[in-house]
C-alpha cells in the first residue's frame, strides 16, 4: 500500500514523518525488526529469571539507581515510573507533534537494543494508527535523561491513565482507549524506561520544524524574487560565475533559484552607469538565505541520523551486554536546534526589511503603505508594525537553549542539554517567520497590482501571482479593511505548501547545490 510506512528501525525519514504525523499515512513494523525486538527481550527475561541485578530492570532509577527492587515489585515499580514522571506543563502539543513523537518512539524501540516485549511496541503502533493521541504538555523537559516528562504523558493511555484525543474529543486515557478499541495493558521490567527514557520528543518538534524550514527557505526565495520584480530589481547579483568562486552551497542554490523563479521576466532589469547596486536585502538574497539554507541542511542531517537511533537507556546489546550509557542525553540535538531557530530568525528578518521596503514610499516609489489613498487609508501600515513585532521576539527566541544546565535528580544528572526548549523554540520562530514571508508574499502582489504588472512576471513568480490572486483579491483599500483576514489567508497558502507546489510544478527549487 502506497500510504502505509514500513518501519525497520533504520530506515524512516522526514518526509516519512510528515506524512504519518500530517497526511494520515498508517505504519506498519517489518519481519527483520520484529525478530529483533524479540531477541532483545530475552535478554531481558533470562536476567529476570536469573535474578541479576541490572540497572533499570530491577533497580530504581536515576539516584536510586542502587536500589534493588524485587521481582514481585517490578509492574508496580514500571507503573510508578510513568505516574510519578508526567508532571509535564502548559499547552498540549498539537496532533501532528504526537503523531510524530510516538512514530519516532517506535521506530527506535524497533532497533532491538531496548529490551521491550513486542506486545508493548504493537500497542504504540495501534494507538498510533486507530487515532489515539496522548494529551502532552509542551514544557517540563530538560533534554536529558530525555524527555522523560511529556514521554510518560504520551504512556499513560497505555495503561489506562491521563488523558488522549480521539476524533478531536479529550477523554481519560481508559475512555480514549476503549472508543478507539484499544485494550490497555501493564508493562513489565524494563519497559517504563524503555519507553520514556529518550530524546524523542525533542527531536520529533524539530523534525517537524525542520521540514516547515526546509519549505520556508524555498519560500523566502519566492518572497524575494516578488519583492525583486516589484523594484524593477538588478538581476546581475544572480549570474552564476559570481557564486562558483564563492561556493557555499545554500548560496549557490538561491542563486540559481533566483534565475530559475525570474527566468522571462519583463520586470527585472541589468545594472548599468545610472543604477549600480539594489540594496542589500535584493542584492545579497544568495548570500543571507544561503546561509540559512546551509544551517537547515546541516540540521536535516542531524535528525534524520536521530530519528533512527537508539536513545534509552541501558541499551540491550544482541550478544547480551547491558551497557548503562548516555544515548538518552539531548546534547547533540539541542545545538543543532538552537542553529535551526537562529537560521530561520534571519529569514524573518531580511523578509520584515523587504516589506519595509514594499510599504515604504521613499524606498518603493509607490503610494505610502501600498494604498491609493494614504491618509485617509492606512493600508498596509501596521502590517510592517507586526512584522517587525514578530521579528524582534524571534530575537529574543533565538538566544540558544543548549548553553544552559541546571543540575538534576540530586546531582547525578548534572549537566542536562535543554534540548527540548531548544526544538520548540525553533518551532516558535518559524511560525512567526512564516508569517513575516506570508505578508511580503502578500505586499509584493499588491504592489504589482497597483504598478500594473501582473503579466510578464517570472516563470516561477506568476504561478505565485495567479494563485494569491486566486484566493485573495486585489485590495482597494478606498476604505481600510481588517486585514488580518487577507493576512490569514495569505499565510495558509504558505502552512499547506500550495505556493511551494505551485512553483515547484514548473521549476526547481533546491536548498543546497555543488558549483
Amino acid at each position: 500500500m502506497s500510504n502505509v510506512v514500513v518501519l525497520d528501525g533504520k530506515s524512516l525519514t522526514l518526509k516519512d514523518v510528515v506524512n504519518v504525523s500530517r497526511h494520515g499515512y498508517k505504519v506498519e513494523i517489518s519481519e527483520k525488526a520484529i525478530q529483533d525486538v524479540n531477541d532483545s527481550r530475552k535478554i531481558v527475561d533470562d536476567i529476570v529469571r536469573e535474578k541479576r541485578v541490572v540497572y533499570g530492570v530491577n533497580t530504581g532509577f536515576g539516584s536510586l539507581c542502587n536500589v534493588s527492587i524485587s521481582q514481585e515489585d517490578t509492574e508496580q515499580l514500571q507503573e510508578n515510573l510513568i505516574r510519578t514522571h508526567s508532571s509535564g506543563y502548559g499547552d498540549p502539543f498539537k496532533e501532528d507533534v504526537v503523531k510524530a513523537i510516538i512514530l519516532i518512539r517506535i521506530n527506535s524501540l524497533l532497533k532491538g537494543y531496548s529490551g521491550i516485549r513486542l506486545l508493548t511496541v504493537e500497542k504504540l503502533v495501534e494507538m498510533l494508527n486507530k487515532g489515539v493521541v496522548p494529551y502532552i504538555p509542551e514544557k517540563g523537559s530538560l533534554g536529558a535523561s530525555g524527555d522523560l516528562a511529556p514521554l510518560a504523558h504520551m504512556v499513560l493511555p497505555m495503561l489506562g491513565l491521563g488523558r488522549a484525543y480521539v476524533n478531536g474529543e479529550l477523554l481519560s486515557g481508559k475512555e480514549a482507549m476503549a472508543k478507539a478499541g484499544v485494550e490497555v495493558i501493564t508493562l513489565t521490567s524494563k519497559e517504563g524506561l524503555a519507553l520514556i527514557n529518550g530524546t524523542t520528543v525533542l527531536t520529533a518538534v524539530g523534525a517537524l520544524a525542520t521540514w516547515d524550514a526546509i519549505q520556508l527557505a524555498k519560500l523566502s526565495d519566492i518572497a524575494g524574487a516578488l519583492s525583486l520584480e516589484v523594484h524593477n530589481g538588478i538581476s546581475s547579483p544572480f549570474e552564476d560565475e559570481l557564486h562558483t568562486i564563492r561556493p557555499q552551497y545554500g548560496q549557490l542554490a538561491t542563486a540559481r533559484n533566483m534565475r530559475r523563479l525570474i527566468e522571462g521576466s519583463d520586470y527585472t532589469t541589468v545594472a548599468t552607469a545610472e543604477r549600480v547596486q539594489d540594496p542589500y536585502t535584493l542584492r545579497c538574497m544568495p548570500q543571507i538565505h544561503g546561509a540559512s539554507k546551509d544551517g537547515i541542511a546541516y540540521v536535516l542531517e542531524k535528525v534524520e541520523i536521530e530519528i533512527n537511533s537508539v536513545t534509552d537507556n541501558p541499551i540491550v546489546t544482541p550478544k547480551g551486554h547491558v551497557i548503562s550509557g548516555g544515548n538518552f542525553h539531548g546534547e547533540p540535538m539541542a545545538q543543532p536546534f538552537d542553529f535551526l531557530g537562529i537560521a530561520v530568525a534571519e529569514i524573518g528578518n531580511v523578509s520584515e526589511r523587504r516589506v519595509e521596503r514594499l510599504v515604504n514610499s521613499q524606498l518603493s516609489k509607490m503610494p505610502s503603505f501600498l494604498v491609493k489613498h494614504p491618509g485617509l487609508n492606512s493600508g498596509f501600515m501596521i502590517t510592517q508594525y507586526a512584522c517587525a513585532s514578530l521579528a524582534s521576539e524571534n530575537k529574543i527566541l533565538a538566544h540558544p537553549a543548549s548553553v544552559d544546565s541546571i543540575p538534576s535528580c540530586e546531582n547525578q544528572e548534572d549537566f542536562v542539554s535543554m534540548g527540548t526548549t531548544a526544538a520548540r523554540t525553533a518551532a516558535e520562530i518559524l511560525l512567526n517567520s512564516r508569517r513575516i514571508v506570508a505578508t511580503e508574499i502578500m505586499a509584493a502582489c499588491q504592489a504589482l497590482d497597483l504598478k500594473g504588472q501582473t503579466k510578464g512576471l517570472g516563470k516561477g513568480t506568476q504561478p505565485v501571482y495567479d494563485l494569491v490572486r486566486k484566493h485573495m483579491d486585489f485590495i482597494e483599500l478606498d476604505k481600510d479593511i481588517e486585514i488580518y483576514d487577507e493576512l490569514n489567508k495569505a499565510t495558509e497558502l504558505l502552512e499547506n505548501e500550495s505556493i511551494v507546489e505551485a512553483v515547484e510544478k514548473v521549476v526547481e527549487l533546491t536548498l543546497q547545490e555543488k558549483a
